[in-house]
């Protein structure tokens, strides 16, 4: 027969592991109310330079051509073999309420120098998928893409643009940047 002690124990220590997953569990959600990019600084538009950073998570940082419009692609691949990489976007500054796309071109010549201008339309998985801004102009998407066709090792450079919809026009683009795929 169990102790009223043990039974308090017993139910304390369920308390707390159900506690502990629930805070784990919104530890590890993404906030899309949370963007990293609420201003087109300086500082927060330049490519961030350091030989330390692998070549598979990618912190691309996009320019427009007003001081105020911005954006920014946190850019990961997970190192656990199902090589998909994960495209949170953010933008900022930009026409409110209008459709925008994520693109990006790449090319195998290992110069630090983005040639390619065959654009490639980003979204989840292989469906495009829109990121539409609020009536300040901001707006956020989660975005991915599978690389499991591409021989793991393959390093190529990259870069990105963000194109308005309706005319394709390029409203915010980005330095050059180099990836290895895991």
């Amino acid at each position: 027969m169990k102790t009223t002690a043990s039974i308090d124990r017993l139910v304390i220590s369920s308390l707390l592991v159900i506690l502990l997953l629930s805070v784990l569990g919104t530890a590890c959600q993404k906030d899309p109310e949370v963007v990293p990019v609420t201003e087109c600084t300086a500082s927060e538009i330049q490519k961030p330079i350091s030989s330390a950073a692998p070549h598979y998570n990618l912190n691309v940082f996009l320019k427009g051509t007003s001081a105020t419009a911005c954006g920014y692609v946190e850019f990961r691949q997970e190192v656990d073999g199902a090589q998909f990489i994960h495209l949170d976007t953010w933008v900022h500054g930009l026409e409110p309420g209008t459709a925008y796309s994520l693109q990006r071109a790449v090319d195998t010549t290992l110069d630090g120098n983005c040639t390619s201008t065959t654009w490639l339309t980003l979204g989840k998985g292989l469906t495009a998928e829109n990121i539409t801004t609020d009536a300040n102009g901001s707006g956020y998407a989660e975005l991915f893409r599978s690389v499991s066709m591409i021989a793991v090792g393959t390093t190529f450079d990259i870069h990105f643009q963000i194109i308005k919809v309706s005319d394709s026009s390029v409203a915010l683009s980005g330095d050059c940047y180099q990836y290895t795929v895991l």
